[in-house]
């Protein structure tokens, strides 16, 4: 089958989404990909979202839960009934330039070792209004040796640094779009996303896990789309308290997991102060997350469970690994062919970057060392 041929399915999930929904399916339905299957789950919403979305029943498959299962469950419930060979997640508040899908399936089949491919995210504020200054929401995901995960050049202007195509570490789910292999070679107990995650970090952690079996991540900067964001550093006082103690919980899940003894080890000085920090602050200011330690203690077997499982399919080594925590972004630039209708074929492996038809030119900061 050719590229042009290729299904994309797009799932997004719904929970009183009134505000932005219509807008995120017209620019869907809006794509110049021929070849498109839009699978919507709606989490109990109590707003006039699902009268929204019954407008659109003949061109999309709505799924509609009885109670709010999650955004990770909901997304693993729409990928189940997905057949592309490709899977956009696409949050409700995001809507997309027409040539967005088929800009990323373009530039990812040029490699078959990238399992993610996502674009220029901007910002859009609440009421769907456009900054005067046209500003980043994200450039694709990185991490810090704090293990803490950032967008790259979240509410910056958007500048040259981010107009040249290059692998990062990972994406925002808010509009990612996965290779289906790497999907089911990632899965852990059957879940793309872990659902003990219920909603938050659960992209930085399906970005960990692909980092560490050896699925590159690529920034496309030309696919553009608007998000407007609502969680981001610096709001947790805005934020429901729901949401701070799973963003405490999740990111002690995540790093059980995912974390390598060597990287974890090198880190250990700025981890600790982290976690220490952390600690205080719930015990001092946010109350209302301090149920996400002792619920981390009790979900500590089934996460090195998880880990067992994680560990034994890395497939990196851990020089590799260390090259992505810094407390800068990482990215290694690449050069697109010029004619990418057409791509050489290359077979899925493990070689130090690039693999070809993309070409790196020079890594910031500093050379990725082999896979």
């Amino acid at each position: 089958m050719g590229i042009a041929n290729c299904l994309v399915s797009v799932t997004i999930v719904t929970h009183n989404s009134e505000p932005f929904i219509t807008r995120c399916l017209d620019s869907v339905l809006s794509q110049d990909w021929p070849c498109l299957e839009i699978v919507v789950v709606d989490n109990d919403s109590q707003d006039r979202t699902g009268a929204l979305l019954a407008r659109y029943q003949d061109r999309i498959q709505l799924l509609r839960n009885s109670k709010n299962g999650g955004f990770a469950g909901a997304q693993n419930q729409a990928i189940r009934q997905t057949q592309g060979e490709w899977v956009l997640a696409l949050n409700p508040d995001v809507w997309l330039a027409p040539n967005f899908v088929s800009l990323l399936v373009r530039g990812g089949s040029l490699d078959a070792s990238v399992g993610t491919v996502c674009g220029k995210l901007l910002r859009a504020l609440p009421g769907l209004e456009i900054p005067s200054e046209r500003q980043l929401d994200s450039a694709g995901m990185y991490f810090t040796p704090t293990f803490r995960h950032f967008d790259r050049g979240l509410h910056r202007p958007d500048g040259e640094e981010y107009n040249q195509p290059a692998y990062v570490f990972g994406a925002t789910a808010a509009a990612a779009l996965y290779r289906r292999s790497m999907m089911e070679d990632i899965r852990v107990e059957g879940e793309f996303f872990d659902e003990d995650f219920f909603f938050y970090r659960e992209d930085a952690d399906v970005s960990w896990r692909a980092q560490l079996q050896g699925w590159r991540c690529l920034y496309l900067p030309e696919a553009t789309g608007y998000h407007v964001r609502r969680v981001f550093p610096g709001c947790r006082r805005q934020l429901p308290g729901e949401i701070n103690l799973h963003s405490v919980q999740n990111r002690f899940f995540m790093r059980i997991k995912n974390v390598t003894w060597p990287l974890y080890l090198r880190n250990f000085l700025p981890v600790t102060v982290r976690d220490f920090g952390i600690l205080v602050y719930c015990l001092l200011a946010e109350r209302g997350s301090l149920p996400a330690f002792p619920a981390v203690l009790r979900q500590w077997r089934r996460m090195l469970s998880k880990r067992r499982l994680i560990q034994q399919r890395r497939r990196v080594s851990h020089a590799y690994l260390r090259s992505w925590f810094r407390f800068r972004p990482t990215v290694v630039p690449v050069t697109l062919p010029r004619h990418e209708a057409h791509p050489a074929p290359v077979s899925p492996n493990r070689e130090p970057y690039p693999t070809l038809p993309l070409r790196t030119t020079r890594p910031e900061p500093g050379q990725l060392p082999p896979l």
